[in-house]
């Protein structure tokens, strides 16, 4: 098991759940986010396991913050495994996708991946190990009208980390891309319609860690989300937009 362990997006949902299912003794989780309260009880969280737990609240927005804060970790203890998971959700319900919800979606779930990676995956190449898990999502099989912006980004940085991971295992470094359905989280509560194959956030840490812990290219669950990604990206466009005209909505960020 990995001894280092760096985690955005741990204040809730799956990031925390990650965070309590890997704390043990003599393992140390650095846990990012942007609400220093919440941080603060899922380090409480992780203590209570066993673990060594530090906060580090930071916005993965800001590429020069997330560089230095990693590099300083990665300087002193390597990153054994890092989780780029920060991620928020937006829709088009109540007013349609403004331009700068989109812009904001792409700007947490696209840039914040890449400066939460970035900063250590050349240390980790040139060491030859480490691990990389990137946060992406079912949502980014196919491009929905009830998202488009959520969709996107998460369907770039599912492609960009499957493209990642054959360049860099020859250097040694793992990557894998994490793609959840329905995950019972704050950002999901905030639907407000039926989700089919909702699973609960320990569940959902506990397939993650099985299929890091098994190299897995792609951690896709529940599998019944996996069949209706798979399904969706094989419809003709035609059946795809009938079909999108009829789903709830995400609802829209205030």
């Amino acid at each position: 098991m990995p001894s280092t362990i760096v985690i955005t997006g741990a204040s809730g949902g799956i990031g925390r759940a990650l965070a309590v299912e890997y704390a043990a003794p003599g393992v140390t989780l650095h846990l990012f986010g942007r609400d220093p309260t919440r941080l603060d009880a899922a380090a409480a969280a992780v203590s209570a396991k066993g673990g060594v737990a530090r906060v580090h609240a930071a916005d993965v927005r800001d590429a020069a913050a997330m560089a230095e804060a990693l590099t300083a970790i990665d300087a002193a203890t390597p990153i054994e495994l890092l989780v780029a998971n920060a991620g928020i959700s937006a829709g088009t319900r109540g007013g349609g996708e403004s331009d700068e919800q989109t812009r904001d979606v792409f700007r947490v779930n696209l840039d914040g991946v890449l400066n939460t990676v970035l900063p250590i995956l050349g240390p980790m190449r040139a060491r030859r190990r480490g691990q990389i898990a990137i946060m992406s999502s079912v949502a980014g099989f196919r491009g929905l009208a009830g998202a488009p912006a959520y969709c996107a980004s998460k369907a770039a940085v599912r492609v960009w980390g499957e493209g990642l991971r054959g360049e860099a295992a020859a250097d040694g470094v793992r990557v894998n891309v994490v793609c959840p359905g329905f995950v019972e989280t704050p950002m999901t509560g905030a639907n407000g319609f039926p989700m089919p194959f909702l699973i609960p956030p320990k569940r959902a840490a506990r397939i993650v860690r099985q299929g890091l812990a098994h190299n897995r290219g792609r951690i896709t669950f529940p599998w019944q989300m996996a069949i209706v990604g798979w399904f969706l990206r094989a419809l003709p466009d035609a059946l795809v937009d009938a079909f999108g005209r009829r789903l709830p909505r995400k609802p829209a960020r205030d």
